[in-house]
């Protein structure tokens, strides 16, 4: 069992600090920067024992190697991407599980915003870190990968329960809710959904984590072989990786 601490740093980005209950072994997802992430170190008196990254993009490893040298820490990323994360440690592939103290997680491989994204998932908790594969109502933009990888990569996040908690990269879910807006104005339950969406950031408040159940329903992304979502959007029904392309590119154009 993991406690969460979710840290937003830089604009957007979220960071987060893991900590297994049993064992107090703590791991931190993403760390875009030092000081933020060091300071609620301090503040609860935890010693960091893991760094896991999703993708290199310098928001999400800018506080890897100062971690590091602060706690000597290991840090866990994707063996084909071990190139590009400073510091790694621990190479990990699709399938691999991986132990935060007694709690254990799965690599799941979800290239397409980048070559070599990965997620990590714990099953037993139901707990996705999504990296910026997947957002609230959104996905990650294509900037090394093919739609096609994309695709494949949300069809397994779609398959798994959809109790799952899927903790993102970013707090992008506003301007994502304004686009499937845009796609399908009179949804009631994405006007319900915009409702929550703006009294949580009014009141400051994060959006994260959302719900596989509902992005199911709501989120454009995970709606690309929905023929009567397709009608409703304009969208003529083709190959599931064109319609995500179709879709993915009017994002873009937004």
């Amino acid at each position: 069992m993991i406690e969460i601490i979710q840290i937003p740093v830089l604009l957007d980005n979220y960071t987060y600090l893991i900590i297994d209950k049993e064992s107090k072994v703590s791991g931190c997802i993403d760390p875009s920067v030092f000081g933020d992430v060091q300071k609620v170190l301090e503040e609860r008196n935890i010693r960091l024992n893991f760094i896991l990254n999703t993708h290199h993009h310098s928001d999400h490893v800018g506080g890897n190697i100062e971690l590091k040298k602060k706690h000597d820490c290991k840090i866990i990323g994707n063996f084909f991407d071990q190139d590009r994360i400073p510091g790694i440690d621990i190479k990990l592939k699709e399938n691999d599980t991986f132990k935060i103290g007694d709690s254990s997680f799965t690599i799941i491989e979800t290239s397409g915003h980048t070559i070599g994204h990965i997620c990590f998932y714990f099953k037993e908790q139901k707990i996705l870190f999504s990296g910026d594969t997947v957002f609230s109502l959104g996905c990650g933009r294509i900037f090394e990968g093919t739609h096609e990888q994309m695709t494949n990569s949300i069809l397994k996040i779609r398959s798994l329960p959809k109790e799952t908690k899927i903790y993102c990269g970013h707090e992008y879910t506003e301007s994502n809710a304004n686009f499937a807006k845009h796609l399908n104005p009179n949804d009631s339950l994405l006007k319900k959904k915009i409702s929550e969406i703006k009294r949580k950031r009014s009141e400051s408040l994060p959006t994260i984590p959302c719900l596989l159940g509902e992005e199911l329903k709501l989120n454009p992304f995970f709606r690309f072989d929905d023929k009567e979502y397709l009608e409703s959007i304009n969208l003529k029904n083709m190959s599931l990786v064109e319609n995500f392309k179709r879709i993915r590119i009017m994002k873009d154009d937004f």
